[in-house]
Order: C-alpha cells, then structure tokens, then sequence
C-alpha cells in the first residue's frame, strides 16, 4: 500500500491531519510535501470549498503519484453575512483603508484583529460557524469529498496557546472555551475538521483496505 500524501504546506493543518489520521486507527502511512521536498503554489480560487480543496489535492497528486488528502475551510460569521469564507486565509485590510491599529500584515494575527474590527458595530454574540471540506483525488482522477462544521461565536479577546487562524478567538459556548484553548485530543474530536476527515473514514477505509476481513 502506497502512502497516504497530507496535500498542505501549512504547518497548522499539517499537525493536525496527521494527528487526526494517525488516531482514526486506519494505520495508513502518511507523508508530507517537505518530506517529498514538494513546494506547489496552488491557485485557490474555487466557488466553494470542495472546489478548493480538489485543486490542492489534484495538484499533488498529479505531481507526486500518491492518492492526495487536501482540505479547504473558512470561517463564516453570520453578522458579516457569511464572510470571511473562501477568503478567510486571505481577509485582510484593502490597500488604502483608513489607518487602523493593526499587528503586522499578513499574519494570522492581522485577520484576527481585521475581523473584530468589522464586527464591532454589531451586538454580541456575534455567532459564527467553521466548515471544512477534505478532497481525496487519486492518480486516475478520482476525487472523494466529506465535509465537517463547528457552530460557535466570535469573543473580542484571544484566549489560548494552541490552534491557529481565528482559532484564539472562536468560543464554543458549551465547553466555555475558544479552539486555541482545547487540547489535541479535544480539537481531534470537535473541529470542523475533525470532523470532516472523521467523516471521510469510510473512503479511507475503502482505499487502504483497512476494512477487508483478514
């Protein structure tokens, strides 16, 4: 059985996929691009989740020969009309904006603080949903999708050394926690995308044969 390729280069998420793989107790073999010495630029510029997430897989795979797990997610907050969305990795201040307090651009920080600032002249709670979509695509072309979401709320403050992104000021209200507060085990239960590789189990159960008898 050929290993299993973890189709990101973002530090974040590749902790996390393996973490969640390497529980699922599918004992697949799993590989990263900096272990492939991989660096792909891949355009995500999809309508929708899944279609983003089928160009990184693709791209990978096409470019290493392994069946290729990729995901794409996005935070949707409801009193900003679904935003960020697509674009939550990219959501920052447009060039030319009034000067605002600001960390450094570009950063995880700079979304976080970019998105408070927009949410400040609606009522709390300012509820929000994480969704994920995960691509498995195969060397003939085949593309398998699952799909996990995370309701919440957007807090002001950050709270939490763990996660990534927004994840410092996401609050599950019923664990009284952001995302950035959970252990890896808890994240590895509760995330968006926990759960949508969780849900993409059957499929890779499927292709590795983890679920023959014998």
């Amino acid at each position: 059985m050929p290993p299993l390729l973890i189709a990101t280069q973002n530090p974040g998420k590749v902790a996390e996929i393996l973490s969640l793989l390497e529980e699922s107790g599918l004992h697949l073999e799993l590989v990263t691009p900096a272990q492939l010495g991989l660096k792909l630029d891949v355009v995500e510029d999809g309508q929708t989740y899944a279609e983003n997430a089928a160009r990184k897989a693709l791209a990978f795979c096409k470019t290493s020969g392994l069946v290729s797990l990729a995901d794409d997610s996005g935070l949707e907050v409801d009193a900003l009309g679904g935003q960020p969305g697509l674009h939550s990795a990219r959501f920052s201040p447009p060039l030319g904006a009034e000067p605002w307090q600001t960390p450094p651009p570009g950063g995880d920080a700079q979304r976080r603080a970019w998105l408070l600032h927009n949410l400040r002249p609606f009522p709390r709670p300012w509820t929000a949903c994480f969704r994920c979509t995960v691509a498995l695509a195969h060397p003939d072309g085949r593309l398998e999708f699952a799909e996990g979401r995370c309701p919440g709320e957007i807090i002001p403050e950050e709270r939490g050394a763990n996660g990534f992104g927004y994840d410092p000021i996401f609050l599950l209200p019923e664990l009284g926690l952001t995302m950035a507060e959970l252990s890896m085990a808890q994240k590895n239960r509760l995330s968006h995308r926990a759960r949508a590789v969780q849900a993409a189990a059957p499929v890779l159960r499927a292709w590795s044969g983890a679920g023959k008898a014998g």
